[in-house]
């Protein structure tokens, strides 16, 4: 896999190591999931704040600790599979990633505020989903950058020397 050159650009597109990219998105996927689950238990636990579910439901909540954890998870695939597709195809792979994952995580904050939630729940779950989103920011583009297989150019080839006369 190979990325994107114009035509006429000398320059050998760099290559991604497609495994290397696809674990650490599965570790991230991995990291983001817990994140969510630590952040409900210390929010629920410690500070008694309803995060996704009211009081009654204890510690772990309802089913929704599970799908926030789910949810998570499934953006860092997601940003994984955001960052593999432009460093294919677009020039500053890096750079779009960077703006994607910072609106992302901005609409991420800003969703707990169209619900009608308390204000310490919308606060908490928009901390939470900063958390998240600069962890799976981070992680995806760290891996990225390991994944990228730089192209070592091939040494222009010497001319034979002339017979000296």
């Amino acid at each position: 896999m190979s990325g994107m050159n114009t035509p006429g650009d000398p320059r050998p597109s760099p290559t991604v190591n497609a495994g290397k990219l696809w674990a650490g998105g599965a570790a991230t996927a991995a990291v983001a999931a817990l994140i969510a689950i630590a952040g409900i238990l210390l929010g629920r636990g410690l500070f008694g704040i309803e995060v996704l579910a009211p009081k009654g439901e204890g510690v772990w909540g309802d089913a929704s600790t599970g799908w926030y954890a789910l949810g998570a998870a499934m953006a860092a695939l997601a940003a994984t599979g955001l960052i593999h597709v432009l460093l294919l195809t677009t020039p500053r792979p890096m750079r779009f990633f960077g703006w994607v994952v910072a609106l992302a995580t901005i609409c991420g904050m800003l969703a707990p505020f169209v619900t009608d939630a308390p204000l310490g729940v919308r606060m908490y779950t928009s901390g939470l989903n900063f958390v998240i989103g600069i962890a799976i920011g981070s992680l995806v583009a760290g891996t990225a950058k390991t994944a990228i297989v730089p192209v070592v150019p091939r040494p222009a080839p010497r001319p034979y020397p002339r017979p000296y006369r």
